[in-house]
């Protein structure tokens, strides 16, 4: 009666789907800002925005192989510009001198004929050129003092190398947040299949890819038996700004969480979430700061749980807004739940978003062919739209 009376008080206690990923997302705190190496930053979110120290070409440059020239043709050619020389040389009316792509173009010199247009005889050179052909002016990227990038910004390869070009050696950055994994349950197994008496973990395998795709570092998965005081143990000794806890977030007698969580004097941000599958997720924060994860022990229940709320807590974590889901249609309509929000694996097609069965809590071969996920708002008959929940949590929203 004590558990029958726990899940009662925990379904009602559930909030609505989008208002968790609020909740959850408003509970956590950015980490604070430091400096970075370019090489280490990778992942980060910048903590502040990225100026330009000067201007991007600092001088002219060539945008071609090619020729240097100075007025109109046919002229003549009286060297070669190297990439990497620093002397100048200046260029008069009718002359022209050999260069390659990134070289700095000569005082004097007007456009760049291609080598593919040049037609060089002895030291006559002719070709089509058009003033300011194929120069890269110096500012024309940026100039000292430009916002490149504002705050917030997520920095990947491509930020990197506009980092470099414009001379940093380090950015101002929010780190991932550290992310750690408790994985309880007598029953589990982690090699070979299921037996009567058995039943191997999924979640497990599942959480590192989550935890990274998702943009925070992953501490190695911990398992753990069905044993409130090895789970209090655990919850007090793992050092991560976030602890994800798998198989005890329920109501039965081996579902410790909640009681751990209330001994340790945790505070529930979220407790129970009105959706299907994954209801018996929670949210709670330690007394320390911490923040605990609460996901079902049934594989998709487990993953259902982790985009809802570990998406929103560790994007706050990263400096960074929760992410919005965009619409689409369904033309085939997705029964809608009464009561709860549905999550329903959905294949992408150019007509709107279609079921594709096997959604059930304890399944992952619906999710695992899927797209996306159908966020699916309750009612009393059946929508024929919804919203998309990216299946990989480090994936671009699709635009609907």
């Amino acid at each position: 009666m004590e558990d029958e009376g726990r899940g009662l008080r925990a379904r009602r206690n559930a909030v609505a789907w989008d208002l968790a990923r609020v909740l959850a997302h408003a509970a956590a705190r950015p980490g604070a800002a430091v400096s970075r190496t370019l090489a280490d930053a990778d992942g980060s979110v910048l903590g502040t925005p990225l100026v330009s120290p000067g201007a991007v070409p600092p001088v002219d440059r060539s945008a071609m192989d090619g020729y240097a020239v100075s007025g109109a043709g046919p002229w003549k050619v009286i060297g070669h510009v190297r990439a990497c020389a620093e002397d100048s040389v200046t260029l008069a009316d009718g002359q022209a001198t050999g260069i390659v792509t990134g070289a700095a173009v000569p005082d004097g010199a007007t456009s760049v004929v291609r080598s593919e247009d040049a037609v060089v005889t002895g030291d006559r050179l002719q070709g089509r050129s058009e003033p300011g052909r194929h120069i890269r002016r110096a500012g024309e990227e940026c100039r000292p003092g430009d916002q490149l990038l504002p705050a917030g910004v997520v920095v990947d390869p491509a930020v990197l190398g506009l980092a470099a070009t414009v001379g940093l050696n380090r950015l101002t950055v929010i780190p991932q947040p550290t992310v750690a994994a408790l994985v309880t349950g007598d029953e589990l197994v982690h090699r070979g299949p299921s037996t009567p008496g058995r039943v191997r973990d999924a979640i497990g395998p599942m959480l590192p890819g989550l935890i990274t795709r998702a943009g925070a570092q992953s501490a190695p998965v911990r398992h753990l038996p069905d044993s409130r005081e090895d789970l209090i143990r655990a919850l007090r000794e793992t050092e991560a700004e976030l602890i994800l806890v798998s198989g005890s977030s329920a109501a039965g007698p081996a579902d410790h969480l909640r009681p751990a969580l209330n001994s340790l004097g945790a505070e529930f941000v979220v407790d129970g979430v009105a959706c299907r599958p994954g209801h018996p997720q929670a949210l709670a924060r330690l007394a320390d700061g911490r923040l605990v994860l609460g996901l079902p022990g049934n594989p998709f229940a487990a993953l259902v749980a982790f985009l809802t709320l570990g998406v929103a807590t560790i994007s706050r974590m990263r400096g960074l807004r929760l992410p919005e889901l965009t619409h689409i249609a369904v033309p085939g309509g997705i029964a809608c739940h009464p009561t709860s929000t549905r999550l329903v694996p959905v294949r992408l097609t150019p007509h709107g978003a279609v079921p594709i069965g096997h959604g059930g809590s304890a399944m992952l071969r619906g999710p695992a062919a899927a797209d996306a996920l159908a966020v699916v708002a309750p009612g009393p008959a059946e929508a024929i739209a919804a919203r998309l929940l990216p299946m990989d949590p480090g994936a671009r929203q699709w635009v609907g």
